[in-house]
């Protein structure tokens, strides 16, 4: 047997590939001439599959993906196509699940706003607090009466895609002593009690009970642009999108309206529809959104965890055992 890897991957991590893979032969491509020629006799391929990499390959039983996520990834000759497809999920939901913590915890302590009045030298305390004894009021002093602070135990988490990530979001809220609800197409039951999984048609009935939203969804068909300005209205005033799945799940333009017309209390965003995010977008003038730069799943361990799992499957397929992360690549998760 025969694994094609394009773009070539570095020599010592082609070293630990080619120990996994043995006795299969292992082709680290230079260019996709050799890709090309290489693959017409490949059972396996890593990398960035294209459709002429696809046509050249006459024997391919697995393409391995490099990423967890697949919108740029998949296109339709390659959903056709007999080989299984795998990809990177279930790498990241520990450090996404701290991303998503954090913005939790701002919006909670104000956190967001103390750091900014900090940088501009002001003391005032938000949620009507300023006059208690060692505060300090007067001209300059932020004391929004309307953002009190408040504590997570007994409010309600709702989150859209219950995958792992998803589900470690979920475990998390609980130790928090939060009520969890979970919105999910293929997820009918979570790892253990105290969620609740609904199908997707139950979206609206989690926007409406959820005190935040926090998307851990995948780019799909059926999730491109799932949040829209009837979503926003369905949500309480007093809540908070937390997106750290896709940018094409929300619609910034009908975000920047809910928020500037107080449909929902606030966001916290990671990923986008454009990305980088335009430096005259009105999201980073908006005193309640909290904007990172897509990452979320960004840690010193993610390389390691990544080649552990390349390695996994590898190991697999030379053994014809069942092999880790198989995509539906007609839903393209």
């Amino acid at each position: 047997m025969k694994m094609v890897i394009f773009p070539p991957v570095e020599a010592s991590r082609l070293e630990k590939i080619v120990a996994a893979a043995a006795p299969m032969t292992v082709v680290n491509a230079s260019d996709e001439l050799q890709a090309l020629r290489e693959l017409a006799s490949a059972e396996a391929f890593f990398g960035k599959i294209t459709l002429p990499l696809l046509r050249a390959a006459r024997q391919l039983q697995w393409v391995q993906s490099p990423t967890a996520s697949l919108e740029h990834y998949i296109f339709p000759e390659l959903i056709d196509h007999p080989c299984k497809l795998t990809n990177m999920r279930g790498l990241y939901s520990d450090v996404v699940a701290d991303h998503v913590f954090g913005f939790l915890f701002c919006f909670a302590r104000n956190l967001h706003i103390y750091i900014r009045q900090q940088a501009a030298g002001v003391w005032g305390a938000l949620g009507g607090e300023s006059d208690r004894p060692g505060m300090v009021t007067g001209p300059g002093v932020v004391t929004a009466v309307d953002r009190a602070h408040f504590q997570v135990a007994d409010m309600t988490m709702g989150i859209v895609g219950f995958g792992s990530i998803g589900a470690e979001i979920g475990r998390r809220a609980l130790a928090c002593d939060m009520r969890v609800i979970a919105v999910d197409p293929v997820q009918t039951r979570a790892a253990g009690p105290g969620i609740a999984i609904w199908p997707l048609d139950c979206l609206p009935d989690l926007l409406a009970q959820s005190d935040f939203v926090v998307i851990s969804a995948p780019h799909t068909p059926r999730t491109e642009k799932m949040f829209r300005c009837a979503e926003f209205r369905q949500m309480k005033r007093s809540s908070y999108l937390i997106n750290v799945g896709r940018g094409a799940i929300v619609d910034l333009d009908d975000l920047v309206d809910a928020l500037a017309a107080g449909e929902i209390a606030g966001a916290g965003l990671d990923v986008f529809e454009t990305e980088p995010l335009p430096s005259g977008h009105p999201l980073w003038k908006m005193e309640n959104v909290i904007i990172t730069p897509h990452v979320a799943s960004v840690s010193p361990r993610m390389a390691q965890r990544h080649l552990a799992a390349l390695l996994d499957n590898i190991g697999r397929f030379v053994r014809s055992e069942p092999l880790r992360n198989v995509v539906n690549k007609e839903q393209w998760f």
